[in-house]
């Protein structure tokens, strides 16, 4: 079979991380882009998902749950408590709740 040179241009710190993941898989570099080459023409397309990650999504999602936090706390007027005040207000629930359930 005929063979052909294939050349990429990539940022030399890319081609160095690379190769020692290759390495401890026991395959060189040409070995791997052989292997995605062919994985490529098997699958008809690229091999592997190509999606955004969820993260900006999860951090807009905690935002937005905090900023209801502060809003419902303010609308209650108990956004000035102090720690020690809060851990009294769930201390006096928990013994109410237990003097209840007696």
């Amino acid at each position: 079979m005929a063979t052909t040179l294939l050349q990429v241009r990539i940022d030399d710190s890319l081609k160095d991380e690379a190769a020692r993941v290759f390495e401890g898989l026991g395959i060189d570099t040409s070995t791997a882009v052989r292997m995605f080459l062919k994985r490529a023409v098997l699958e008809n397309g690229i091999p592997f998902r190509m999606t955004l990650p969820q993260a900006p999504y999860k951090a807009e999602r905690g935002y937005r749950a905090m900023l209801a936090i502060g809003e419902s706390s303010q609308r209650n007027g108990v956004s000035e408590l102090t720690l020690d005040e809060i851990n009294a207000e769930i201390d006096a629930s928990r013994a109410e709740r237990m003097a209840v359930e007696r």
